[in-house]
């Protein structure tokens, strides 16, 4: 197997060095493990693309390459020059240092170089550990990540949904619970959630200058969501798994909204987006 993993903490993260090691346990001894990662630190790009400039590609040793640009941009540096005489049959995104579950997955680069694997055509999985207290102690707070994500992404690659004639092909979103690897309860497939009364939001400094500058700042990520969301049984200690998609049309309001903007009988044909407990929406 010939994987490409990339991340968005940036290509010397301890986190990408526990990814390196889940693909090269996966790709076996025939296979073949590619890095193309971002040179600095990327995190909260979300699927942004380096449109308007050039992005510098160095190769640090065969197969491994850092990028001065996001995770996205790694992956369309792969799929389009560096592996382009041989694609990846897997793109691996993480392990990102701290979660991308609930409103995180969407200003996450970690999701948004499995995403654009996906948009490119390939097999996509973004995979990120939860921190919290229980980590917060451990030698390695990867554990969790590091003892089980081998395990997780064979379940996936044996089961999941990787079918490539939809419009938008799934990817999946894993996050690994905030506990020592021998606390995980398990693996749970879950929607992604929102943290309630959570929010990202900015803090002020004034610099000795007088020049006025800001904090981006996050909010606590121990805050409950909807029971049996990604945040949920992250923090009752299961591994989650969450179906994605690059498709941010709420196919539940596309009928009710045509007939009242269009007039009666207005229908959108549009095929309608699966759910996690296997109804549309």
């Amino acid at each position: 197997m010939r994987i490409l993993i990339t991340n968005d903490d940036g290509i010397n993260a301890p986190g990408l060095e526990v990814l390196d090691q889940i693909a090269t346990e996966l790709a076996g001894p025939d296979g073949e493990v590619w890095t193309v990662a971002p040179a600095f630190e990327q995190s909260g790009v979300g699927h942004c693309i380096s449109y308007a400039h050039p992005t510098m590609i160095a190769r640090l040793a065969p197969r491994r390459y850092a990028a001065e640009g996001s995770p996205a941009d790694c992956v369309l540096a792969a799929v389009g020059e560096l592996m382009r005489e041989g694609l990846p049959d897997l793109v691996l995104s993480g392990v990102n240092r701290g979660n991308n579950a609930g409103e995180n997955a969407m200003y996450s680069g970690t999701i948004g170089g499995a995403m654009e694997a996906a948009l490119q055509g390939l097999p996509a999985i973004a995979l990120s550990q939860y921190l919290g207290p229980e980590t917060a102690g451990l030698d390695d707070p990867f554990e969790a990540a590091r003892s089980h994500g081998a395990r997780v992404i064979r379940q996936l690659l044996d089961h999941g949904d990787w079918t490539s004639d939809e419009d938008f092909r799934l990817f999946y979103n894993v996050n690994f619970p905030p506990l020592p690897a021998a606390g995980v309860r398990g693996l749970k497939v879950a929607p992604q959630g929102q943290r309630r009364g959570s929010r990202f939001g900015v803090v002020p400094y004034t610099a000795p200058n007088g020049r006025q500058f800001m904090w981006i700042a996050g909010g606590s990520q121990q805050a409950p969501a909807r029971e049996g969301s990604d945040v949920a049984v992250n923090l009752d200690g299961y591994v989650s798994v969450t179906p994605m998609r690059a498709d941010l049309t709420c196919h539940a309001s596309l009928d009710g909204l045509a007939r009242a903007l269009e007039g009666p009988g207005a229908e959108i044909s549009a095929e309608k987006t699966p759910a996690a407990d296997g109804s549309t929406r």
